[in-house]
């Protein structure tokens, strides 16, 4: 029994060190758990930059239209999320920009209004939309799917879910039926009402 004690204490002092050894402080030189941040060609960001301005973030590039091309999908994000915002990416700005040889063009904007090179998306809201929620997926046969959900009631309208994929046929981004299954064609402009002053 005496001889039990001693050796008892010693497994105890001997776990109480070991598992104090294991606890260590990761440093400088060991690798992170997050994820590693996109890492953007200076090419790109300096295109996204021309196009929306030193707050540009590119948060996709790559052949995002499976079309063979280089695009970039580019925000300006609320600096402020809303009280009772859903998930996404939350947006004042979006903007996709395409590689055409040396040069950048933008083949999708949205700002107050969603558009592509040949006019307004169907399913537009009549009224301007400040900001829009943008939730996307890549479909490895689609490409780039994306989903835009105002963040707010557009005046005299309703929220409504619009869907953008790029459109093979015609070669440009173009809005989906509310199945998010046939393409709509776009308007060459919006009948927004004068009393708003815009000219």
């Amino acid at each position: 029994m005496k001889r039990i004690l001693p050796i008892a204490a010693a497994l105890v002092v001997a776990l109480a060190c070991f598992s104090c050894g294991d606890q260590t402080t990761p440093t400088a030189n060991e690798p992170s758990e997050s994820p590693p941040a996109l890492q953007i060609p200076a090419d790109i960001q300096a295109a996204a930059e021309s196009d929306l301005g030193s707050e540009a973030e590119v948060v996709l590039y790559g052949d995002l239209a499976k079309n063979g091309k280089t695009q970039a999908l580019v925000v300006n994000r609320l600096k402020t999320t809303p009280q009772g915002a859903v998930p996404g990416v939350l947006v004042s700005r979006l903007t996709i920009i395409e590689k055409d040889d040396a040069h950048w063009k933008e083949v999708l904007r949205c700002d107050e209004h969603l558009r592509n090179p040949n006019g307004f998306l169907a399913g537009n809201p009549f009224a301007d939309v400040p900001s829009w929620r943008l939730q996307y997926e890549r479909n490895p046969e689609k490409g780039l799917e994306l989903y835009f959900t105002p963040l707010a009631q557009p005046a005299g309208g309703y929220v409504q879910t619009l869907g953008i994929r790029w459109n093979p046929q015609v070669k440009r981004y173009e809005s989906l039926d509310r199945n998010f299954e046939h393409f709509l064609g776009e308007l060459p402009s919006l009948d927004i009402p004068q009393s708003r002053g815009r000219l």
